[in-house]
């Protein structure tokens, strides 16, 4: 599957648990880490643990293959590695005290 399809299958797999403010940057030239970066924010800890699971089964019965994981949904905010494609999922506030869309402001919006 092709770097775009992964990144649209993603994004659909956070639409569809109601994720919002998704935010696709390409961080390539500006990350060791990854090439893509997609950040989204949830309104709630259940819909930040819902948005996850939807992208984790997605990308699972895709044969995209989970790197690691980091942060819980009480926390605020979880990270999702797929290797080239790092996934951000915020609630309003964490995304606004950790303020990545400024932090990545030079990333080029997909």
């Amino acid at each position: 599957m092709k770097k775009e399809q992964e990144i649209e299958l993603i994004c659909d797999a956070l639409l569809d648990r109601k994720g919002y403010n998704i935010k696709r940057l390409d961080v390539s030239g500006l990350s060791p880490v990854s090439d893509v970066f997609i950040i989204a924010s949830g309104s709630n800890r259940n819909q930040l643990e819902a948005m996850c699971d939807a992208v984790e089964e997605k990308c699972r019965d895709n044969e995209i293959y989970l790197k690691e994981r980091e942060g819980r949904a009480e926390g605020g905010w979880i990270l999702l590695d797929y290797d080239n494609i790092v996934v951000h999922i915020f609630s309003s506030e964490m995304r606004e005290f950790y303020d990545l869309d400024h932090v990545w402001r030079d990333a080029a919006v997909i």
